[in-house]
């Protein structure tokens, strides 16, 4: 009998901790609902604690999804741990992971505490929690970087407590496979208690390594959960990702001989969807969801695979969700095909006024583009998502005028606090002047730090994706705008984002 491997998602707790990716409680919601379809084992839906938005997305998720355990992060204090219980009432299965550091270097430096008194705040986290829930997971932050004598007193003592999982995170990314998986296996080996609980891992991506220390603790160190991201989304150079961990776990069978329950035609649907919400863009590269993932150039491979695909694929691009007939829609379409499609995709829309409004957008699209794929809906569904009628700036029309040998001129009309209001402004080019023109009403501010554009699909014809990430009084907020237009796209991500940094939604940032 092989063993169950648990998939513990956190793109929605340390996936968001990468600079302007937070999210608000209806995107997280909605990805939440695309790893239920992805039949995820646990889901990290935040840190109750760390802000009212938060906690009221943890609720939210909490209450709508039913297939997949909740989780919430919490600092192993009382008032993190019943804020954390308090969120995660409505929960079918409910979840608290409340950590604490044990690196020699965290507790001097960062918590100002002796070993003795982490010692026994870890304990007390650990019971206080197990009052509340059944289930509760203890990581010791920076774990890997943690004296092993000291280590193993804290996770006997947790165990003993109640928790039911002890995490192990690779904080910073410092660890390498061999040593981790062995890490992880002298751990197990030295604490008498260490059967009574589940072993997890958290890899972090420093040295570009997360997904394979992942695997080394699973294989060598005897770890059964392992904590990963979508994309790899998460501060700094990302977590251990989902879709290559599933992959390699599901591929690699013969080696692993581990089972798994994610339904993996739903990656590709989540990788898209948590892309689109964020505006981090996958590579095109990227293993299992990246758009070169599955393609051939070379004229042997392409021989190859027509003659028979395991010649150089080890994997179904149909298993993770990719299609080979990609063209879905038109502007003959009508509502019901689109709604259809909507769920093939995975989008599933709170009300009917909701699709009623995007079936709108869809058609303006429809006007304008003769092809309408997979990726434009989850683009129109995406900056749907996003919009909101608190939003402070929204985007009206705009008009620009760009010749060779001439200064680009843009004039745009946008909404500012529920009132329309015109800017105009030359610029180095129509984008330039087009986002002066906004600037020159709003005055923000605020630095851009990132621009980015990205074809949602392969043609002329493709609509803009554009990322604008602005920074401001040490906040970092993502816009993410799409358009046939460019230079509207880009506007209207300019505007994505003043509406972030006006949201002054507070965070403590945490990392287990």
């Amino acid at each position: 009998m092989s063993d169950k491997l648990i998939i513990f998602d956190t793109t929605l707790r340390d996936g968001e901790q990468s600079p302007g990716a937070s999210m608000n409680k209806d995107e997280k919601l909605r990805i939440a609902r695309q790893l239920e379809r992805l039949k995820v084992d646990v889901i990290e839906a935040g840190f109750a604690a760390s802000s009212n938005g938060d906690f009221e997305a943890v609720q939210l998720i909490a209450n709508a999804i039913k297939d997949s355990t909740i989780c919430s992060l919490s600092r192993a204090n009382d008032r993190d741990i019943s804020r954390a219980a308090e969120a995660l009432k409505g929960a079918a299965n409910a979840r608290i992971h409340t950590f604490i550091a044990t690196s020699a270097l965290h507790m001097e430096k960062k918590l100002r505490m002796t070993p003795d008194q982490v010692f026994e705040q870890a304990k007390q986290a650990v019971r206080f929690a197990r009052n509340l829930v059944g289930d509760v997971e203890f990581s010791p932050e920076d774990g890997y970087r943690s004296d092993v004598d000291f280590l193993c007193r804290v996770l006997e003592s947790v165990i003993d407590e109640g928790a039911t999982t002890i995490n192990v995170p690779d904080t910073v990314g410092y660890a390498i496979p061999e040593l981790y998986g062995n890490f992880i296996k002298t751990l197990r080996e030295r604490i008498p208690n260490s059967d009574k609980a589940i072993w997890s891992v958290h890899c972090h991506n420093d040295l570009g390594m997360a997904v394979a220390n992942s695997l080394a603790g699973v294989k060598i160190g005897g770890a059964r959960q392992v904590e990963c991201t979508i994309n790899g989304l998460g501060e700094r150079a990302g977590n251990c990702s989902l879709e290559e961990i599933v992959m390699a776990v599901k591929t690699r069978r013969d080696y692993f001989d581990l089972d798994l329950g994610i339904d993996t035609k739903h990656i590709l649907a989540a990788s898209r969807m948590v892309s689109q919400t964020t505006g981090f863009v996958v590579q095109p590269n990227k293993a299992v969801v990246g758009a070169n993932a599955f393609a051939h150039a070379s004229g042997i491979h392409q021989d190859g695979v027509l003659k028979a695909r395991d010649t150089y694929e080890i994997m179904r691009a149909e298993d993770v969700g990719w299609s080979a007939n990609k063209i879905v829609l038109g502007k003959l379409s009508g509502r019901n095909a689109f709604k259809q499609r909507l769920l093939e995709l995975g989008v599933q829309m709170e009300s009917e006024a909701e699709i009623n409004a995007a079936f709108a957008k869809f058609k303006e699209l429809a006007d304008r583009k003769s092809e309408i794929f997979d990726e434009d809906i989850l683009a129109l569904v995406s900056e749907e998502s996003v919009s909101n009628e608190k939003d402070q700036f929204g985007f009206v029309s705009l008009s620009q005028h760009s010749e060779t040998g001439e200064r680009p001129h843009a004039s745009i009309v946008f909404t500012f606090g529920g009132k329309e209001v015109k800017g105009s402004s030359d610029g180095n080019g129509p984008v330039d002047a087009s986002l002066k023109a906004i600037e020159a009403h709003v005055k923000s501010g605020a630095e851009m730090v990132l621009y980015s554009v990205n074809a949602i699909s392969g043609s002329t014809e493709s609509q803009g994706e554009v990322t604008v990430r602005l920074q401001n009084s040490g906040r970092v907020v993502n816009g993410v705008g799409s358009d046939p237009d460019i230079v509207v796209a880009s506007a209207k991500a300019y505007l994505s984002a003043l509406n972030k940094l006006h949201s002054k939604a507070d965070r403590v940032a945490a990392q287990g």
